[in-house]
């Protein structure tokens, strides 16, 4: 079952249900109310015949009740009938009356209703005799009736029942008629509203089947640059469009990461093979010049044997380098410390310039800064960066050191010849040499190294060079607590 369906559902029985209270709560109200108006009416109808009987009782001769005398015949029944008629002739015309003496019985009276029988029940005779007022409703061939039975009290005691009744059929077909209005009423109300709610909740929902359109078809194509479009408000809908797009963009970096990751590595594959391709054909050639018959002449021999050293010291280098960085790249985590920067600086140069010694290594900074790294990872990048000054530049080389932000910073700056800004931008990929460095050794990890290991310490290193002025390494790195 679809969301919309549900939605749809859900408003239509909520709809339904406070429409079907709504509508039991008005009909019973209506009910009741119409049912008091018929008890107060049939009251007040009552009020004058009860009371007047006792008044004109008090002023009467005989101490029969009235209702009694006005049952015979002569002068003292004509009487008491000219005192009864005035009471009941104020009643409405759809009132029945009947006046029934203290057991019951209807008396035999003019303004007695005998077309139509008004029951009493024995629970209510005992409650009338009780001086309490009866209410009942009893059913004839026109449909119910409301019957008001009040005790004729005279000198504190019952000595008649006096009963008031009025058809209820206009009332209970009104009613019926109510109760169909509301019951059509609500249905047609709930249909419609139905129908609302299915195109509302298809309109609401658009946004959701746009995103479920645009994740299949990123799944189909592998398309990372498609976006969700919404101009709605920035309601829950809203945030749910702009949260998917910024899952997009992630996705779409984190792929061209992964794909960049994966040039890299082939990159890397087919660099390393044709690294290791040239000093392994050169031992292989080498040894198959010793297996010769007749044996080479001892000089040559050993030239050959030099040649194996030289490229086996150099597969060394290259096997020892690409651990280093494997190391790296596997999260291989290193012990951090304080440490120095201007001890381990002016040991870094005094090595420097035992390499070359010809060349101008200059160290400036204070000596009381801190950072936090490995002393032996730091040393390495410092000589690969020395190193690759010394290799590409003639001019003098300074290593400078300095405090930013609760930051160290080490810089080794040369005056060669500098670096074009494509080449600044892959300086620090692996087995990439620019076009003057290829006729230098080495095979260009080194700063992959320096980088790889600069980061393990959790700090950066970033290169700033100008064509003609030289190159600047700058090392940043927390300072210690």
């Amino acid at each position: 079952m679809s969301i919309r369906l549900r939605l749809t559902l859900l408003y239509t029985i909520i709809l339904a249900l406070t429409l079907a209270i709504f509508s039991a709560a008005l009909y019973a109200t209506q009910a009741q109310y119409t049912l008091n108006l018929v008890r107060n009416d049939l009251a007040k109808s009552a009020d004058p015949i009860v009371n007047g009987l006792a008044h004109a009782q008090r002023n009467f001769r005989s101490p029969m009740p009235i209702p009694w005398i006005a049952q015979r015949e002569g002068p003292e029944g004509d009487q008491a009938r000219e005192v009864l008629q005035p009471l009941v002739r104020g009643r409405r015309p759809r009132d029945m009356i009947r006046i029934l003496n203290a057991e019951g019985v209807a008396l035999d009276l003019p303004m007695n209703d005998e077309t139509v029988e008004l029951p009493l029940s024995e629970a209510g005779l005992a409650h009338l005799k009780n001086g309490e007022i009866w209410e009942e409703i009893a059913h004839d061939e026109e449909g119910r009736l409301f019957i008001y039975s009040r005790p004729l009290i005279i000198n504190q005691k019952v000595v008649g029942i006096v009963q008031f009744a009025r058809s209820l059929a206009d009332r209970d077909r009104s009613l019926r008629s109510l109760g169909i209005t509301l019951l059509a009423g609500s249905a047609l109300t709930t249909i419609i509203a139905s129908g609302i709610g299915w195109t509302l909740s298809g309109v609401t929902l658009r946004p959701i089947h746009r995103i479920t359109e645009t994740a299949r078809e990123i799944g189909a194509s592998r398309d990372f640059a498609s976006r969700v479009e919404h101009s709605g408000p920035n309601d829950e809908l809203g945030r749910l469009a702009t949260t998917f797009n910024a899952m997009l963009e992630r996705l779409q970096d984190a792929y061209q990461q992964v794909a960049h990751a994966l040039q890299v590595q082939r990159d890397f594959v087919a660099d390393v093979s044709h690294e290791l391709r040239t000093p392994l054909t050169t031992i292989r050639g080498n040894l198959a010049l010793l297996q010769r018959q007749p044996p080479l002449p001892r000089t040559e021999q050993d030239d050959i044997l030099n040649d194996l050293i030289s490229e086996s010291e150099r597969l060394s280098r290259l096997v020892t380098d690409l651990l280093t960085l494997a190391r790296a790249d596997a999260g291989r985590r290193l012990e951090l410390t304080p440490v120095a920067l201007a001890p381990l600086v002016d040991d870094v140069c005094r090595q420097a310039r035992l390499l070359a010694p010809e060349r101008e290594i200059a160290c400036i900074g204070p000596d009381n800064l801190t950072v936090q790294a490995n002393e032996d990872a730091l040393k390495q990048v410092l000589l690969i960066l020395l190193d690759n000054a010394i290799k590409h530049a003639k001019g003098p080389i300074h290593v400078k050191l300095d405090a930013r932000d609760d930051q160290g910073v080490v810089q080794v700056q040369d005056s060669g010849p500098g670096m074009s800004p494509a080449l600044q931008q892959r300086l620090f990929d692996r087995f990439h040499r620019g076009d003057t460095a290829r006729s230098t050794p080495g095979f260009g990890l080194g700063l992959s190294i320096a980088r790889a290991l600069i980061e393990a310490q959790q700090g950066s290193i970033a290169v700033e060079s100008d064509l003609g002025k030289g190159s600047a390494f700058t090392i940043t790195l927390p300072q210690a607590p």
